[in-house]
C-alpha cells in the first residue's frame, strides 16, 4: 500500500546536485517547483487578475516556494494520503499509524511537514491581507468617485432647483396680477352699475352689480 504513495512522487520529484549540501545529503530529494517571479509576496495580486478574481491555492503557494522545507512529502501530499480511497474506513489512529509509517519510509520529518503547513497557512493569510488592502483602496476610490458624482449631482440639483423656484415665482406673480386685475374688474362693474342707475325711473332698486337688471328696467321704461 505504501508502494502506491511512492511510486507516483519519485516519479515527479527531481534531484539536482545544486540543491544537495553536506548537511542536507541524505534520503531527502527535492520536489520540482514551477519557478515563481523574484521578489514577488503572497500580498501581492496577481498580475493582470481582475477585482473580484483571485489566484488559486496552488499559485498562491507558489509565492512562498523558497521559503517551504524542501521535502519530497510535504503537507499536500499528507492532506492526499489522509483522503486516499486506500485508507478509507479505516480508524484515525490507523490512518495516523499509517501515514507516519509512511513518512518515516520516505525520511521525512514529521516536524517539516507541520513546518510547511504553518508555512502555506501564513501565506495565505498574507494573500488575504493583500486582498482586503486592494478591496479597502478599491472602496475607496469608487467612494470618491461617487463623492465626486454626488457633488455634481448637488451643484446640477440645485441650478434646476433655482429654475423651478423661478418658475414658480413667475407664476405666483401672475396670479398676484390677475388677482390685481380681477379687483379692478369688480370695482369696474360697480361703476357702469352706478352710472346706468342714473338711467332708469327714481326708485328703482338697482343692486350693484347687476348691470343686466338696470338695462331691462331702462329698456321697459321706455
Amino acid at each position: 500500500m505504501l508502494k502506491k504513495w511512492f511510486t507516483p512522487l519519485e516519479e515527479e520529484v527531481t534531484e539536482t546536485p545544486a540543491a544537495r549540501t553536506p548537511a542536507a545529503d541524505h534520503t531527502q530529494t527535492v520536489v520540482s517547483e514551477e519557478p515563481f517571479p523574484a521578489g514577488a509576496t503572497a500580498a501581492m495580486p496577481a498580475i493582470g487578475v481582475p477585482l473580484g478574481r483571485y489566484s488559486s491555492f496552488d499559485q498562491i503557494y507558489q509565492t512562498a516556494v523558497n521559503k517551504l522545507p524542501r521535502i519530497s512529502y510535504n503537507i499536500i501530499k499528507v492532506v492526499e494520503m489522509v483522503n486516499s480511497p486506500h485508507l478509507a474506513g479505516m480508524s484515525s489512529e490507523a490512518k495516523r499509524s499509517s501515514l507516519l509509517m509512511a513518512l518515516d519510509a520516505a525520511g521525512v520529518a514529521v516536524e517539516d511537514v507541520l513546518q510547511d503547513a504553518v508555512l502555506r497557512q501564513r501565506t495565505l493569510t498574507e494573500y488575504e491581507e493583500g486582498q482586503k488592502a486592494r478591496l479597502k483602496h478599491f472602496e475607496q476610490t469608487k467612494s470618491e468617485e461617487n463623492a465626486k458624482i454626488q457633488a455634481e449631482l448637488d451643484k446640477l440639483t440645485k441650478a434646476h432647483m433655482s429654475r423651478i423656484q423661478a418658475n414658480l415665482d413667475e407664476v405666483a406673480r401672475e396670479q398676484d396680477n390677475f388677482r390685481s386685475w380681477q379687483k379692478a374688474k369688480t370695482q369696474e362693474c360697480e361703476r357702469l352699475t352706478d352710472a346706468a342707475g342714473y338711467c332708469v325711473p327714481p326708485g328703482a332698486n338697482v343692486g350693484v352689480n347687476n348691470l343686466a337688471a338696470v338695462l331691462e328696467r331702462a329698456t321697459n321704461s321706455h
